[in-house]
């Protein structure tokens, strides 16, 4: 045998091993990306619940206003539950489990996934009381912001806020339309009862959202920490959704006429033209609309964004000295997993059309942008100039001073002793030392776009996880594990 026939088998075995390698470590990193919402659950939690050191939370919540608005998530390290960006991770998660299902099986996550979403779901369920009626908030956040409790024994007001008729919202009902549509294809399958009823309540939602307009923090001020910039691409993000779940063309009719919203900077809880946009190109490459006129704006816009994305655009997302997109010095990792949510399933329905994205600085084929995606990714599992994973519980370092009052503060199945609101900022905010829980699968805010990052539980900015960060990661990791 030659030196040369010899090499080539040996250096496919290597290759084959290292895509061996990577791929399990994905599929730690996805597992535990679905353990954290368990972590984040309000309400009675389950026989079957996995994070242990969590117990039941808020169970007379919805009470102030005769409505049992028990469970969903608390949004971050708070405890509030903020209807805009819960609504926005479950349109996430589902999304994940519609491109991704046969991957999230594949690793024994389906479950866990459709779990997830449930848990969200069947909260705004209870949430959607009437047609024209959402409650988008439990919980006063500045009272809770300067309380440092345990989510199991928290003394701060549970106040229930709705939109309605006369004060509407059409940001948070054009989300939480588009989080029913999306829910109800993921369970398509597992639970058609269930999938009929989410799609009914979204329909419900999106003629509310359309026909009753303003923005949502007009009608329940308190929501200002998750203030809505505007509505229009809420309506455009369900729309999109409902057509795609429904095909009625009641939708695309409303998408026709609507703004398609031009390139935008970035994908987030707050701005959803640039996912409504790439649902638009998914319609035109199935041939369910047409490839001209403001169709063809939704498709180039979308595109022009992944562009910008890979750096192959006329204006580059800005990129750190290590390699790592960066949109803002406060949690700018949930700009990044829900851009390279986008990047990967268009490469995937690019990759089924054999087609290419041409970008102004030259065509990328699908691999390159899952190649880019792949980089990005593993930056945020620890190839960093930090060597610091900042997916909680991956890796052998990991940030330890998480800004979580849960994961701050001694577990309730170890000492049931009520933290006061004091206490916890005496006791344990200010303590410094390792949390004694830790959020497997929590994103933190992530480095700065020098790629410092001070791992200090007073440093929300950068030391803070959110629902929002993880729920559209989900995806990303099931498409590389």
């Amino acid at each position: 045998m030659s030196t040369e026939t010899f090499l080539i088998p040996l250096g496919l075995s290597f290759l084959l091993l290292f895509q061996g390698v990577a791929s399990s470590r994905y599929e730690e990193a996805l597992t535990k990306s679905l353990l954290y919402f368990e972590a984040q659950r309000s309400g009675k939690l389950p026989p079957n619940q996995r994070v242990q050191w969590r117990g039941d939370s808020a169970l007379q919540d919805g009470h102030d206003v005769g409505v049992d608005l028990v469970g969903g998530y608390y949004d971050a390290g708070d405890n509030m539950k903020f209807g805009f960006p819960q609504a926005f991770t479950v349109t996430m998660l589902s999304w994940s489990v519609i491109e991704y299902e046969q991957q999230l099986a594949s690793k024994k996550e389906l479950g866990h996934a459709l779990e997830a979403i449930k848990w969200g779901t069947d909260y705004f369920i209870k949430a959607h009381t009437n047609p024209n009626v959402l409650y988008g908030q439990v919980g006063d956040g500045d009272a809770d912001h300067a309380c440092w409790e345990r989510p199991e024994d928290m003394t701060t007001p549970r106040t229930s806020y709705k939109i309605d008729e006369q004060h509407p919202g059409s940001d948070i009902a054009g989300e939480t339309a588009a989080a029913f549509a999306a829910a109800s294809m993921a369970f398509r399958k597992s639970d058609p009862g269930y999938s009929s009823l989410l799609l009914s309540h979204g329909k419900q939602l999106f003629d509310f959202a359309k026909n009753h307009q303003g923005l949502y923090q007009n009608s329940i001020p308190q929501a200002k920490f998750y203030a809505s910039s505007g509505f229009e691409d809420e309506l455009a993000w369900g729309a999109a959704w409902l057509y795609h779940a429904t095909n009625d063309q009641t939708y695309i009719n409303y998408l026709a006429s609507a703004d398609p919203g031009g390139i935008r900077t970035e994908f987030s809880w707050d701005d959803k033209y640039a996912g409504a946009q790439l649902l638009v190109a998914k319609f035109i490459m199935e041939g369910r609309v047409a490839r001209s006129g403001n169709w063809g704006k939704y498709k180039g816009q979308a595109e022009q964004f992944i562009c910008n994305t890979v750096q192959k655009g006329y204006n580059n997302i800005h990129m750190s000295k290590g390699g790592a997109l960066w949109w803002s010095s406060w949690n700018n990792f949930q700009y990044t997993t829900s851009a390279l949510l986008l990047t990967t399933t268009y490469a995937d329905w690019l990759a089924a059309a054999r087609s290419v994205l041409n970008c102004p600085k030259g065509p990328v084929s699908p691999p390159q942008l899952i190649a880019f995606t792949r980089q990005q990714v593993d930056y945020i599992l620890g190839k960093n100039p930090k060597g610091m994973s900042y997916m909680l519980g991956y890796g052998g370092r990991f940030p330890q001073q998480l800004h979580h009052r849960g994961s701050s503060i001694v577990s309730i199945k170890k000492d049931k002793r009520a933290v006061t609101c004091e206490e916890g900022f005496m006791d344990w905010f200010n303590r410094q030392a390792p949390n004694p829980n830790i959020v497997d699968g929590a994103i933190a805010g992530g480095p700065d776009q020098y790629d410092n990052y001070n791992d200090a539980r007073p440093n929300y900015e950068q030391a803070e996880s959110a629902t929002v960060n993880t729920a559209p990661f989900v995806g990303v990791l099931a498409r590389l594990a």
